[in-house]
């Protein structure tokens, strides 16, 4: 799923679109994102020539996951500059676009970061513009080799906590190649394994409301030949009952100092299910995700989507009369809690993997000494 500037592995895309791309036509600078809201039942693409429009993408899931939300707003803020839109505020639009995925302010304000210091040095916006685009590409390409790396720290891990391969993995929304300049975060461990000939059986959660992994981590599952199984969400409790998962694999939207890990809502149920029957329960992150600014999971603002997710199902080319463009399944007017995220305290977490190394157990310290290391090897 990376474009020109971000190519890591051999094997095939899971789709012939590449998932964001920046492109530059004779009407000027733009940004071109596969349309997840549309996957599997089709590969559409949505071009943004302006910040507002990539906003937009942002908030209705088109481009979601967090270390491509990092790579959106990075791209987002070099299109503002490219084309002669004011900066700042562009930056402030895309950051404020999702406020649980850290990756997205990280993108944006490294970018932001180079379009000011290119400007204050040179003065000409144009090579500010030319700097912006040149960190968001660098982000780009970074998170491919992170992708690839994770992945083989997290097989690594699979293999150390389970000996002997035929691994039966339970994963929580989408975490593969569409969210990543690479191959992803939790996915790619799986995808790894398979690869290996270790992947049992990969156990994907539908993930409600929205479906991500219905949609998109079978659809990813699919391309790549992998045995999957589609479950719902709570019908996880009983695979575990039965002995039937090896190891949950999750990845995160952030993670705070202490180690608490927001992910898609429905991780925090299964970490409790994991620790009871005794599965390890992994996150799989970039450095990136890790948040020192967040002390704490109680400090971790939990995004709240529209009730008309949880009152309403959406399928394409079918006739809609709900209010948010779906077929309603609960009656007209009835309340709905929508949280996107919850929180896993650490306690809870066998291991955090990212492309430096996994920590484990996951304390404060291990983190901070994960991050220090992380700017070690970027200085």
């Amino acid at each position: 799923m990376a474009d020109q500037y971000a190519h890591s592995g051999e094997d095939k895309r899971p789709t012939e679109i590449p998932v964001i791309r920046w492109e530059e036509p004779p009407e000027g600078p733009v940004l071109v994102l596969l349309d997840q809201t549309r996957l599997p039942a089709e590969e559409v693409e949505l071009v943004c020539t302006d910040a507002p429009a990539l906003v937009e993408a942002i908030r209705s899931l088109a481009v979601r996951g967090a270390p491509l939300l990092g790579i959106a707003g990075a791209y987002g803020v070099a299109l503002a500059a490219a084309r002669g839109f004011d900066v700042e505020d562009a930056a402030q639009a895309i950051e404020g676009a999702r406020p649980t995925a850290v990756n997205l302010s990280v993108g944006v304000r490294r970018a932001e970061a180079a379009y000011r210091a290119a400007l204050t040095t040179m003065g000409d916006p144009t090579a500010a513009a030319t700097a912006a685009l040149a960190a968001a590409r660098a982000l780009h390409q970074e998170d491919a080799e992170a992708s690839a790396r994770m992945a083989a720290h997290g097989l690594a891990l699979l293999g150390e906590l389970l000996p002997g391969g035929g691994h039966r993995i339970l994963t929580h929304c989408n975490s593969g190649s569409l969210v990543s300049g690479g191959e992803g975060t939790a996915f790619a461990v799986a995808l790894a394994a398979h690869r290996q000939g270790e992947l049992r059986r990969l156990w994907v959660d539908e993930t409600r409301p929205l479906l991500q992994g219905a949609r998109l981590t079978a659809y990813e599952a699919a391309r790549h030949g992998m045995a999957y199984t589609l479950l719902t969400d709570n019908a996880a409790g009983s695979l575990f009952a039965s002995g039937e998962v090896d190891a949950v694999l999750i990845g995160a939207d952030r993670i705070a100092a202490d180690g608490s890990v927001a992910n898609k809502v429905g991780s925090y149920p299964l970490a409790v299910l994991a620790r009871y029957h005794h599965v390890p329960f992994i996150v799989v992150a970039p450095v990136t995700t890790v948040d020192p600014g967040t002390p704490d999971g109680a400090s971790i603002e939990v995004e709240q989507r529209p009730g008309f997710e949880v009152t309403e199902i959406t399928a394409p080319q079918v006739q809609v009369t709900g209010a948010g463009g779906g077929i309603p399944v609960a009656p007209l007017g009835t309340q709905a809690y929508n949280p996107a995220f919850d929180v896993t305290p650490p306690e809870l977490v066998t291991a955090i993997v990212t492309e430096e190394g996994a920590v484990s157990p996951v304390t404060a310290e291990a983190l901070a000494e994960l991050c220090a290391r992380s700017r070690q090897v970027t200085i």
